[in-house]
Parts: C-alpha cells; structure tokens; sequence
C-alpha cells in the first residue's frame, strides 16, 4: 500500500492488545501518566459519545475515566505543560455536525474534566501537539477545511493565533519533532483533494517550510514521534481505507515502509509509552464503521 521502500531488515512487529470496551471512531488520543487516552468520537449508530477510557500498559487493561462534559468527535488531544487537554471537535452526529471551540483539560487526581478558554477559530477534524509548554492547533474544518494554526498557553489560558498553515486542510496529523511543528497529511473534503504535504513550522521564526511528502496523499491517519522517527499508520481516500505503516528517516530525509497494521484503518489515534506505539480504535470501512481495536507497533 505504500510506495515507499520496504525496510526488510526492521520492519517492527505488530501485537494486538485488550480491545477498548466501546468501539469507537474519530477519537482523540494521547500518552497521559503513563496511560493511553481514547476520548469522544463517534459511536454506534455513527452518534457522538462523551467517552473517556483509559488503557494500562502494565495490565494490559481498560477502564472507564470521568466522561467529558459532551460528547464530541473529531477532537484533538495533546499533552502541554504536563497536562492533558482536548480541543475543538463537533457536536451533533450523522444529522448535522456543529464545529466547536470548546477546550477541557483533565485532572488525573481528581477524574474531571473543566473547561478552559475557549480557541478562537471553531473547527473539528484538526490536530494538535505541544511545543515546549504550549499547545499548537492547527487545521480543521468548519464549513470548509482552514489553514487556522492558534496556541494555547496553559499558564496564562489565553490563545493567540501564530503564522497560518500553508495548507488549508482537516483530518491530519501534526507532532513535534526536533523541536518544530510537523504537520502531515489531510484533505481538502471526503471526495475532494487528499494531501500528502507536509509542513514544518519553526516556532522560533514563527514559519513554515515544506518537507519529503508521504509516499502517498490521505486523510484519517494517525502520527507518532519515537526517538528520531516519525511515523504515520492507515488513513482513508475516497472509498479506499490504509494499512500502511511509514516511517519518517531524518538521515537520509526519506519515508521508509514498515510492516502495515494487521487491519487498515481510520480515524485512531497514536500514543507513544515505553518504546511503543499504541493505536486504539478507528474505522475499519471508508466513512462509519467504528471498532474496538486496539494494536501496538514496536519498530
């Protein structure tokens, strides 16, 4: 499924693990005090939930944590200044979909979620990472796909809005690596144009440049940095969904496929613990088709 070269000598191994006790798609996820996070998405019967589980590594178990305050899918979830927030996402299920601006940051000790302040540009389908110790949200989609790029600063809870993404684009993926902000992947619309860019912010000078593109363009996929890789996992095009693992070599500046999931899927998320990558959820059909999968990479 990949154009890339295939590394024969290290592909990485996939184990599948304890499955989430809800299936679910379009999910926010992230690492969090030494546990994954599978927060929101869309359900059974392609509904919103206000979900949240976590797994244990350790036990190779789920269990249930305080439900967000609504439900919402298409979320992002990262971790700055040691804290765990989700912004953005929607409201409303298969009927109509309202793009949100809410952002909630959970409290470990005591299991609950309040909100912060909310992100200027409403917008579901986004990502997000952190950089240092403030949050970086960039594309989404509200009518149409916005090349929006805001931080979030935990200490003061104000939002400001930093040099747009060149692309306007929801459904990617954005990590940081090497201290910059990668931002991969995406599409224009379901049927519309699926990008392979990837754009490199440098919070420094506050600008993007472009680098190696994904062997090919998708949205829906997942990304994860583990020591100097990057790496990227399924994604859907129009009617196609993606087994394809990828990683990203700094060396010689080139994707280079690994072993694909043990099933094609989209709309997880990654969450990186203990020199693993973990995938919970996701769709195994273009469009609904939410499961409760839950697979580890380790390269």
């Amino acid at each position: 499924e990949s154009s890339a070269p295939i590394d024969q000598t290290a592909p990485g191994q996939w184990t599948a693990l304890a499955p989430m006790p809800s299936a679910r798609q379009e999910v926010a996820v992230a690492a969090f005090n030494g546990y994954v996070f599978v927060v929101g998405g869309l359900g059974a019967g392609a509904e919103p939930v206000a979900t949240v589980e976590f797994y244990d590594p350790a036990r190779n178990r789920w269990a249930p944590r305080a439900a967000l305050p609504v439900p919402l899918h298409h979320a992002a979830a990262a971790v700055a200044g040691n804290r765990l927030f989700v912004v953005g996402g929607y409201t409303g299920g298969r009927v109509r979909w309202t793009p949100s601006a809410a952002v909630y940051e959970y409290d470990f000790l005591r299991d609950a979620w309040a909100a912060r302040a909310e992100m200027p540009t409403p917008r579901g389908g986004l990502a997000a990472a952190a950089l240092g110790d403030r949050l970086h949200a960039v594309g989404g989609a509200a009518d149409r796909a916005t090349n929006a790029h805001e931080v979030y600063d935990p200490v003061t809870n104000r939002w400001t809005r930093a040099n747009p993404l060149p692309t306007a684009r929801d459904h990617l993926a954005a990590v940081a690596f090497q201290g910059r902000l990668w931002v991969m992947g995406g599409r224009a619309s379901f049927a519309g144009e699926q990008y392979a860019n990837v754009e490199i912010y440098d919070p420094a000078t506050d600008s993007w440049r472009t680098g190696t593109p994904l062997p090919t363009g998708r949205g829906g996929i997942a990304a994860a940095v583990l020591g100097a890789r990057v790496f990227v996992f399924g994604g859907e095009a129009p009617f196609r969904i993606f087994r394809a693992t990828e990683m990203y070599e700094a060396a010689g500046d080139r994707w280079i496929a690994k072993e694909p999931m043990p099933a094609p899927r989209h709309g997880m998320g990654a969450a990186v613990i203990g020199g693993r990558i973990f995938i919970p959820g996701g769709a195994t059909e273009p469009g609904y088709a939410a499961t409760a999968a839950h697979d580890a990479y380790t390269p």
